[in-house]
């Protein structure tokens, strides 16, 4: 959560006046007004995925919570396809009994989640949509919602997808954005949050980035997978900026941030995204060990815990740092092996940069993959929160 300037008394007293602005038909002005209030605290998102059991979450280490994923119907309807999504959804709000300031969001959507087009496509829609959100909020008592729509005007994974939505996206985030604030409006002045995730480069060209950035409280950059199976080579999957051995139209984090800065997107409302997991490859060039190079196969993506117990300086990977993308990699070079990934020098980097522009804070992807929690507590002691 973006937390309030002030004393607790402060902060209860920003909160009652918003209440009494909105009860005499005062309207504060959605995600901007929220922004603004905002201190120099930098907050911490972290998806989790629905899972039983529920891997331990320390609910002072970060401020949101971000529940993957609800889905969205045809209709314009969201519902949960996991049958422990309630369960899930409880054990996390429940977390806010010790720790109020704690955010729980439902993330709507994923990679190949489809009907946002359809959905968006229509006022009627875009308000059954919006209305079943806030029924959802009220049920599981959550903090509002964020938009995964992967990728608007982009065929995506087999998407449903037209030009027309690059206007939608918009019309639909206005829509959420005003039956959010008249939700809060009928609970005391309470702010419920709306938030996106989105890549950059060509994805963003079917967004109107500084039109939608006014519905929202911020965006969470989804600064990886760079490189992954869908590129023709190795290379850093989450770099903060490009290799020397890199072509200049490859991604990096710092490229994506600039990005949507010139859009016009406010620093604040940036979240840069870590990973936490690699992307390993075999059969790799051994030019450069490994990095930027043609491959055979690539051989999936292991969690951080995966990478400490079985592959950094162990099992013949050894570990290099890319001193100019700020990135670790390993090498295999019996197997010709490569792996990409985050660790506590690369996050420590990105967070020195997201102080230095100005963002809103860091996202991760995802909670379940460092389950002792080893990443989360670099970004909490880097972002000097204990």
């Amino acid at each position: 959560m973006t937390r309030i300037a002030g004393t607790p008394a402060g902060r209860r007293g920003w909160r009652w006046v918003a209440g009494w602005l909105l009860a005499t038909g005062v309207v504060l002005c959605g995600a901007d007004t929220w922004a603004t209030s905002a201190t120099t605290h930098l907050r911490i998102v972290g998806y989790v995925l629905d899972a039983s059991p529920l891997p331990h979450v320390s609910p002072d280490k970060l401020d949101v919570v971000n529940y993957a994923f609800a889905r969205l119907e045809p209709g314009g309807e969201v519902i949960f396809p996991s049958p422990t999504a309630g369960g899930t959804l409880a054990a996390l709000t429940g977390l806010r009994k010790g720790h109020p300031e704690l955010k729980v969001m439902v993330s709507i959507g994923g990679w190949g989640a489809d009907h946002f087009s359809d959905v968006a496509l229509a006022e009627s829609s875009r308000q059954r949509m919006a209305d079943s959100v806030a029924t959802l909020i009220e049920q599981h008592d959550v903090d509002g919602v964020d938009l995964d729509w992967e990728y608007p005007t982009l065929a995506g994974a087999g998407i449903g997808h037209r030009p027309e939505d690059k206007r939608n996206f918009s019309l639909l985030l206005e829509t959420l954005r005003a039956r959010l604030d008249r939700l809060g409006a009928a609970h005391g002045g309470r702010h419920y949050l709306l938030s996106i995730a989105a890549a950059d480069s060509e994805f963003v060209q079917g967004i109107e980035l500084q039109r939608v950035s006014r519905s929202l409280d911020w965006i969470n950059l989804m600064t990886y997978d760079f490189h992954n199976s869908l590129t023709p080579t190795t290379g850093h999957h989450a770099g903060l900026h490009l290799s020397d051995v890199a072509p200049a139209e490859d991604r990096a984090g710092d490229k994506a941030v600039a990005q949507f800065l010139a859009a016009g997107v406010p620093a604040r409302k940036l979240n840069l995204g870590v990973a936490f997991y690699g992307r390993a490859f075999t059969g790799v060039d051994p030019a450069h060990d490994g990095l930027q190079q043609k491959y055979a196969r690539y051989a999936g993506d292991p969690s951080w815990r995966e990478l400490v117990a079985s592959y950094i300086d162990k099992n013949g990977y050894v570990r290099h740092w890319d001193a100019r993308a700020q990135a670790p990699y390993l090498w295999n070079a019996a197997t010709r092996s490569f792996v990409s990934y985050e660790d506590p020098q690369s996050l420590r980097a990105k967070v020195d940069f997201v102080k230095a522009k100005g963002l809103g804070g860091v996202m991760y992807w995802e909670h379940g993959l460092d389950r002792d929690e080893e990443l989360l507590g670099v970004l909490d002691e880097a972002l000097g929160r204990h």
